[in-house]
């Protein structure tokens, strides 16, 4: 059973940066395409950016350009570099593989906000 845990959020003021970290002990996950995806209060989670095992990354319209999506295999990890943080940016963020059935993590609260 794979358990993904994701960490990294808090509180942050617009414009500011966080590193999030998706850990996924347990299991080798470099064959598939990871994503980070985000949930606001009252709306339905979204994928902002995702990850091929080769590296190839794709990104949603409104993190273009501030939000990097890396992996590290060899330790089973996924990153999201969070930059020009907006209060928009607000929600919490979850990672999953793109094809997989693995239950969801608990998340990690980012909060963008002066």
């Amino acid at each position: 059973q794979v358990q993904l845990v994701e960490s990294g959020g808090a509180l942050v003021q617009p414009g500011g940066s966080l590193r999030l970290s998706c850990a996924a002990p347990g299991r080798v996950f470099s064959t598939y395409t990871m994503g980070w995806y985000r949930q606001a209060p009252g709306k339905q989670r979204e994928l902002v950016a995702d990850i091929t095992g080769s590296g190839s990354a794709n990104y949603e319209d409104s993190v273009k350009g501030r939000f990097t999506i890396s992996r590290d295999n060899a330790k089973n990890m996924v990153y999201l570099q969070m930059n020009s943080l907006k209060p928009e940016d607000t929600a919490v963020y979850y990672c999953n593989g793109l094809t997989t059935d693995w239950p969801w993590g608990q998340g990690t609260q980012v909060t963008v906000s002066s």
